[in-house]
């Protein structure tokens, strides 16, 4: 996202999909995209970029992870996916603390990823 560099545990990605039009819905957060569908699922859409930073600019072209979140489907976007490994995390506030987003912080070629709890991400938007 911009200039910071993101991650998550590829576990929580069932699907990596291109950047769609979402459907708006009307009273919905400016970090709630909208809908979209997907095979027949209908897929509510969260901007991760604005979730993280309220003052940025939606996106208009990246790349949607699809998030299997108990029963549902929803989907997250973002810039753009870079890599797919596995890193050496160290924890954070970890999911335990009442609603923390981060999970931990992880070195990619000496540049800070923060690794995102997507689950928790989710789980604030989906009930605020």
């Amino acid at each position: 996202m911009g200039a910071s560099l993101y991650g998550c545990d590829i576990r929580d990605a069932q699907e990596i999909v291109p950047y769609r039009a979402c459907t708006r819905l009307p009273g919905a957060p400016a970090h709630v995209c909208g809908l979209i569908n997907v095979r027949g699922t209908i897929v509510t859409v969260i901007d991760l970029g604005v979730r993280l930073d309220p003052s940025r600019e939606r996106i208009q072209d990246g790349t949607t992870l699809l998030i299997r979140y108990r029963d549902r489907l929803v989907g997250v976007v973002v810039d753009e996916v870079l890599d797919v490994r596995g890193l050496a995390v160290d924890e954070g506030r970890g999911k335990e603390s009442g609603g923390a987003i981060v999970f931990g912080v992880a070195a990619i070629d000496d540049a800070a990823v923060v690794v995102l709890d997507l689950e928790g991400l989710i789980k604030q938007v989906l009930l605020s």
